[in-house]
C-alpha cells in the first residue's frame, strides 16, 4: 500500500510544474506565447531554436499543462493554458530571482539600470495618464505580435523601424514604451535611443502580457 499522502501528492504535482519551467529556453518560449498563439515554426524562429528542439521543450510544457495545442490544418498552434496564472507564475519567479540570484540582480543593474536611469511607469500611473490624454503609448514589438493584442490606442513602431519612423512620434508629449514583459529589452533599447534624440520617454514596468493578465482592456488587429 502506498504511503503517499495528499500533501506529498500535491508537492509532487507542483514539482512537475517547477521542473517544466526549469530551463531558459522554456521560459523564453512562455514569454513568446504570452504575446499570443504561435506555431512551433514561429516559436523556434523567435527563440533561435531548431524545430526539433523547440518541439521538445513545448512537449515538456504541455505535459505540465502550462501550454495547450490547437490543430489548424497541418499546423499545430500553441497557446498558454491558464494564461493569467502562467503570467503570474513567471512574474513571481522573476521577483524571487531578482532578490535571491546575484547574477540576475547584476544583469538588471548592468543593462536595464544603465540604459534607463528613470523609474519605469507603473500600470496605475499609465492608466491615469491615459485617462488624462497626457501620453503617447508606444508598442515596440514586431507587427504580428501587435496584431495579436496590444494596449488600447498604442502606436506600433517596431524597434527595427524606429529610426526610420521618428516623424510619427510627438515632440511635445511624454512617450511610454512597452514590449513583451519585464525582461524584454526592446522597450529599454527604444527608450535609450529616443532619449538620445531628445524625446521625453519612459517605459512601462512590465509589458503586454501582464497588462492583459491584470484584466485591463486590450485591442487586437493592426
Amino acid at each position: 500500500m502506498s504511503t503517499t499522502g495528499p500533501k506529498q501528492a500535491i508537492y509532487s504535482g507542483l514539482a512537475e510544474v517547477a521542473q517544466a519551467i526549469g530551463h531558459a529556453h522554456r521560459l523564453e518560449l512562455l514569454e513568446h506565447l504570452a504575446q499570443g498563439q504561435r506555431s512551433v515554426e514561429e516559436l523556434a524562429e523567435r527563440a533561435g531554436l531548431s524545430f526539433a528542439n523547440a518541439s521538445r521543450h513545448l512537449q515538456i510544457l504541455r505535459r505540465a499543462r502550462l501550454v495547450e495545442t490547437e490543430r489548424q490544418g497541418k499546423r499545430i498552434l500553441y497557446s498558454l493554458s491558464g494564461e493569467t496564472e502562467v503570467v503570474a507564475l513567471l512574474k513571481a519567479l522573476g521577483c524571487v530571482g531578482e532578490r535571491n540570484v546575484a547574477e540576475v540582480r547584476q544583469m538588471m543593474n548592468d543593462y536595464f539600470g544603465a540604459r534607463d536611469a528613470l523609474a519605469p511607469v507603473t500600470r496605475n500611473e499609465l492608466l491615469a495618464s491615459l485617462r488624462d490624454g497626457m501620453v503617447t503609448l508606444l508598442d515596440v514589438r514586431p507587427e504580428d505580435e501587435f496584431a495579436l493584442g496590444h494596449l488600447p490606442g498604442a502606436l506600433n513602431l517596431p524597434l527595427t523601424e524606429l529610426e526610420q519612423r521618428l516623424s510619427e512620434l510627438p515632440r511635445d508629449q511624454e512617450i511610454i514604451a512597452y514590449c513583451r514583459g519585464p525582461y524584454c529589452v526592446l522597450s529599454v533599447d527604444a527608450v535609450s535611443s529616443l532619449r538620445a534624440k531628445g524625446y521625453k520617454v519612459r517605459r512601462l514596468e512590465d509589458g503586454f502580457p501582464e497588462w492583459k493578465a491584470a484584466g485591463l482592456d486590450i485591442e487586437a488587429g493592426a
